[in-house]
């Protein structure tokens, strides 16, 4: 019997426009390669902090480049009506630790779906209890009940750990997809996953990349 393929591992805050575009498509990816797909809920903040990084919504030049981007990589992926939230950033500690809950796969799908499309498409704030209970509650859920069961020490506990977990294995930015010891960045990197999943991209080639020296390093940076 044939073991089961290793699980595309989707690395996602509800905060990233990004992050909600590749959603939309990683379910099509992972099933057309037959490969099981977890998704996994990280506090982008705290991949920033590790990395010494902003996030790009903090930068205002980026600020004002990235919802235009967003726009059109919406219209080349074939997502219609992205909308920006009330606010952003905002904080996404409630519905990432709901997200993160020991659901069933089907029931963590519906979960995601309903907070992304609160937030990306229906301009609805997603940062408090009240607001995340009420969406998982439209979406046919127990929002209320969700939204306490996030509130122990054991669920933000997970979030925490996970979040670990992935800077451990390299993640600095999401939405992230993690196949064994291939890290893809980004909705501009799903092509590159779906090669790589048809095998039609070829080992690279380190050529010393790895040990290549800084010769110039900026003050401030985690280098300094």
């Amino acid at each position: 019997m044939d073991a089961t393929p290793a699980p595309l591992l989707f690395y996602f805050d509800f905060i990233s426009p990004y992050a909600f575009l590749a959603w939309t498509q990683i379910r099509r990816i992972a099933a057309h390669a037959g490969r099981p797909l977890t998704p996994v809920p990280v506090l982008f903040a705290a991949l920033l902090d590790s990395h010494g990084q902003k996030g790009p919504a903090e930068i205002p030049a980026k600020r004002r480049y990235l919802f235009k981007d967003v726009a059109r990589k919406a219209h080349r992926l074939g997502v219609p009506s992205v909308a920006p939230p009330p606010a952003h950033p905002f904080n996404p500690l409630i519905a990432l630790r709901v997200a993160s809950l020991p659901l069933a796969p089907a029931a963590r799908e519906t979960v995601i779906d309903a907070l992304y499309a609160a937030a990306w498409t229906e301009r609805q704030a997603i940062d408090t209890a009240d607001a995340v209970g009420a969406v998982l509650r439209g979406a046919g859920l127990d929002g209320p009940g969700l939204v306490a069961a996030a509130a122990t020490p054991e669920a933000k506990a997970t979030l925490r750990s996970a979040t670990d977990a992935a800077i451990a294995r390299g993640v600095f930015g999401v939405p992230s997809i993690v196949l064994g010891d291939e890290l893809f960045w980004g909705t501009d990197s799903l092509a590159d996953l779906e090669a790589h999943l048809r095998g039609e991209l070829p080992p690279f080639p380190d050529a010393g990349w790895s040990d290549l020296p800084a010769a110039a390093v900026r003050k401030g940076s985690l280098r300094s």
